[in-house]
């Protein structure tokens, strides 16, 4: 098991690896064949399915490789992965999406080594870098939330970065299995946000997050205006149901710092023509965000047609009321 105190030298601990996938085709055995070429080898790797319909499960399969099966209605983003975290051996749990690549053969071991120096690490992330494919846009903004320098945040960080302190990307991260069961795993149901939320409690209960800058992976997307909206509703309506969170949410700017450090880099590059989709995008963003925040004043039919993830939006609004339902009978009040 892992613990505070550093780990000896030379030592490799027992990494479970948690793959949530939806029709994820060929990618998926690329994924798989780069984990087992790092040079910390994985000692599971388990997919948990929501009921692809082109064989993903069956060629997860033939990859030699553990299969939870579930019900497409039955995923959301918390819930789901401490299904797959129950039944791993790991002391270290790496969850990584569908979509993201290995970099480099080192990378596992570069983002667990951050969990054994003995500091009071619980979880770290990796530096995602863009596809070849990836447009001008994509690649600032991911040049932006991931930069070269690696770094640990701790609660000390909080009155300079605010709600920044608790990023923390689930595409390809690595969480302590001890503290991930002590402080309750993810929340569930849950929209999105569920590996900040995790994040938070970790801060807050004196640990730190780490960004493990050298643990590299290939992950990009280029959104519609459309699902850039949807995805930030989804933000809005997570982080709004959340207070210990949203508490932080007005210390940083760090949208606004994000557009006018992507704006001034297309300035700089003479590639001003992006310019009014960047401002497209930020306002799809920010018009997804604030309604999210206000969804309550929203007709429940409308919440869900903005939502991302409508197959989970039904159990997240029960959840919803049922706690505000529960907090009103102990005379506590929820904001939101």
């Amino acid at each position: 098991m892992l613990t505070d105190t550093a780990h000896s030298a030379g030592s490799r601990p027992d990494v479970s690896v948690i793959i949530p996938t939806l029709e994820a085709g060929g990618a998926l055995r690329r994924l798989i064949e780069a984990l087992r070429e790092q040079t910390l080898a994985p000692r599971e790797i388990i997919v948990i399915d929501s009921a692809s319909t082109d064989g993903t499960a069956d060629l997860a399969r033939a990859c030699g490789v553990r299969v939870i099966g579930i019900d497409r209605e039955d995923f959301d983003h918390g819930g789901t992965r401490n299904l797959a975290a129950s039944h791993a051996v790991g002391e270290v749990l790496v969850f990584m999406t569908q979509d993201a690549l290995p970099a480099h053969p080192e990378m596992l071991e570069e983002l667990v080594r951050p969990l054994l120096s003995g500091e009071r690490v619980a979880c770290a992330y990796a530096r995602q870098v863009p596809r070849a494919e990836a447009g001008v846009l994509e690649r600032l903004t991911r040049a932006y939330l991931y930069p070269e320098q690696p770094a640990v945040k701790r609660k000390s960080d909080l009155p300079r970065l605010g709600i920044r302190t608790f990023f923390c990307s689930n595409v390809c991260a690595a969480y302590r299995r001890d503290v991930f069961e002590q402080l309750g795993r993810f929340p569930a149901p849950v929209l999105f946000n569920e590996d900040l939320f995790f994040a938070a409690k970790c801060i807050l209960a004196d640990y730190g997050v780490a960004y493990a800058a050298g643990a590299r992976v290939v992950h990009s997307h280029e959104y519609t205006l459309g699902q850039q909206f949807r995805r930030y509703f989804d933000n809005g309506v997570s982080m709004r149901g959340n207070d210990l969170v949203y508490a932080y949410s007005g210390v940083g700017r760090s949208g606004s710092g994000m557009v006018l450090a992507v704006a001034r880099e297309l300035v700089r590059m003479r590639r001003m023509r992006h310019i009014p989709r960047l401002i497209a995008e930020s306002a799809a963003k920010f018009a997804g965000y604030q309604l999210g925040k206000r969804h309550r004043l929203l007709p429940a039919a409308l919440c869900r047609r903005f939502s991302m993830h409508r197959g989970i939006w039904d159990r997240y609004y029960q959840a919803m009321d049922r706690s505000r339902a529960d907090a009103g009978a102990s005379g506590e009040t929820l904001r939101g």
